[in-house]
């Protein structure tokens, strides 16, 4: 048995995630190791003051996280794949400036003499779930001309944008900034913002992030682009992707000279054990909210996945999308926290604030990112700088958090708004990937023709995508007909107008 310290603030609230930050510490810094059994919810509660619920929040929070894993008889455990962050002896306490608040001692159970950590539940087995664009419009884009409800998926609230925010943070950030800032830029980004970003996704996407480690690009898009052509110089010849995925995507990675490998999407996320079969050493997913069906990538696959890359000595590369917006539960931290070596995280603004800032992010191990800083200068020396200190600003000042709850609220509401009444007015439809994000994933009843309930749509009014041009060729025929409906753009009463003017169309071509 040892002791681990695990200070609480009780005046700074959110016990939970107290506990959780505290227990993937310990596990960073080595303190705690893989199969070290940790005290029952209600022996680790009675400890530390505070309720079990509370204690069962923080353990449930990191099995999804893939920190830990519970197994009735056996306890919580750490999980077999976690490890500290360096090779070096762990430390004998707690970092100082983790906590503000004393000290409270539990003991954990250490790993048991000669037992082997049990391997992870059999993945469970694929079920089937998951874009038709009107004719006449660009593949995969938003409709060309305007409609009266625009349900097109991909975009946020435009007219939300915090015009009067970021104008204050766009303003003392340029009083402040030295004459020198108007150079040509760090490649990089500058470390206003890296600072910054580490900072946040440490908080809040529990990533373990330097300031070195994150560089700034131009968007999602731009990060991947540059990463993969990075990936290709090493001899990665093929990059697994989620089926289904993007169709707006696939000519942009198919441009970098790396082949595509499909691998199926089920109720649980990516197929790790058909990942395997591909071949590839390196992978794209989405597992906060996958594109487009919503699944969350379950605790067994993300260990799984982890465990993978590090048998093949692989790369995984996390698009963080729609991370932001959680509404059910607490978000569940992303993979690059859980194994920063392998995991490249991608992020950006476009949902969160708007797609025009073009304000994005790579966190990457250090050899990687500083390859991606140099790809930077030889390509275009670097983004815009004036954004970029706004960005810092106003995530400095707390803008952003209080941008991010105003809308989480908003878009709760559109949400709930749409699914209840396409469950109301669409008859036969199964709606899916409510949990978070902007948009729902909707089953349409078997036999539908999906691409012609869009042409309807669209003469209706209602601009609609449909699922099957993100499926991969070999999985398109039998994926069940399908809408991904955005609801960020229209308040709650043109989203049931809406779906009462799609139930009409279901209905009729049903008749038909």
């Amino acid at each position: 048995m040892t002791d681990l310290h695990l200070p609480l603030d009780r005046s700074a609230g959110r016990l939970a995630a107290q506990i959780a930050a505290g227990f993937r510490a310990a596990v960073r810094s080595g303190r705690l190791v893989a199969g070290t059994r940790l005290p029952s919810s209600r022996d680790l509660a009675r400890d530390l003051g505070v309720s079990r619920g509370v204690v069962v929040t923080a353990y449930e929070q990191l099995v999804a996280e893939g920190f830990l894993v519970s197994r009735r008889g056996d306890g919580t455990r750490v999980a077999p794949l976690a490890r500290p962050d360096g090779a070096g002896p762990a430390p004998a306490g707690p970092e100082p400036s983790a906590w503000l608040g004393g000290p409270v001692a539990i003991r954990a159970g250490g790993p048991d003499p000669g037992r082997a950590p049990r391997p992870a539940p059999d993945p469970a087995p694929p079920a089937a779930d998951t874009e038709v664009w009107p004719e006449g419009q660009a593949s995969g884009g938003p409709p060309a001309a305007p409609v009266a409800y625009d349900l097109w998926p991909g975009t946020p609230d435009l007219a939300s944008f915090p015009r009067e925010r970021w104008t204050a943070a766009s303003r003392a950030a340029l009083r402040a900034l030295p004459h020198d800032a108007f150079t040509y830029p760090d490649p990089g980004g500058v470390p206003a913002l890296r600072t910054e970003l580490a900072g946040y996704l440490g908080r809040v996407r529990a990533a373990h992030a330097a300031p070195d480690q994150v560089v700034i690009m131009n968007g999602v898009a731009h990060a991947l682009s540059a990463l993969v052509r990075l990936l290709v110089e090493d001899g990665h010849r093929v990059l697994a992707v989620e089926d289904p995925t993007s169709a707006r995507q696939i000519p942009m990675l198919e441009a970098t000279g790396v082949a595509l490998a499909p691998v199926p999407v089920d109720g649980d996320g990516i197929d790790v054990a058909a990942l395997a079969r591909t071949g590839a050493r390196a992978v794209l997913v989405t597992p906060a909210h996958q594109y487009p069906t919503g699944v969350v990538l379950s605790p067994a696959r993300r260990a799984a996945l982890i465990a993978w890359a590090r048998d093949v000595g692989g790369v995984i590369v996390e698009d963080d999308y729609d991370a932001e917006f959680r509404y059910d539960r607490d978000p569940v931290g992303c993979l690059q926290g859980v194994d920063p070596d392998r995991v490249v995280l991608l992020g950006s603004v476009s949902k969160s604030l708007a797609p025009a800032l073009r304000l994005g992010w790579a966190v990457a191990p250090g050899d990687l990112a500083g390859r991606l800083r140099v790809h930077r200068a030889r390509t275009d020396l670097g983004g815009p700088v004036l954004e970029q200190y706004a960005l810092a600003e106003f995530l400095s000042g707390g803008g952003y958090d209080r941008h991010l709850r105003m809308m989480r609220r908003r878009y709760r509401a559109r949400r709930d708004a749409l699914a209840d009444a396409l469950r109301a007015h669409v008859p036969g439809v199964m709606v899916h990937g409510v949990s978070a994000g902007i948009h729902l994933y909707v089953e349409l009843p078997r036999g539908a023709d999906e691409r012609q309930v869009a042409r309807d749509a669209a003469e209706a009014g209602v601009c609609v995508a449909g699922a099957a041009p993100m499926w991969s060729a070999e999985r398109a025929g039998q994926a069940p007909p399908a809408l991904v409906l955005g609801y960020a753009r229209l308040g709650e009463a043109r989203l049931e107008e809406a779906a009462r003017l799609l139930g009409r169309v279901v209905t009729q071509r049903a008749r038909g």
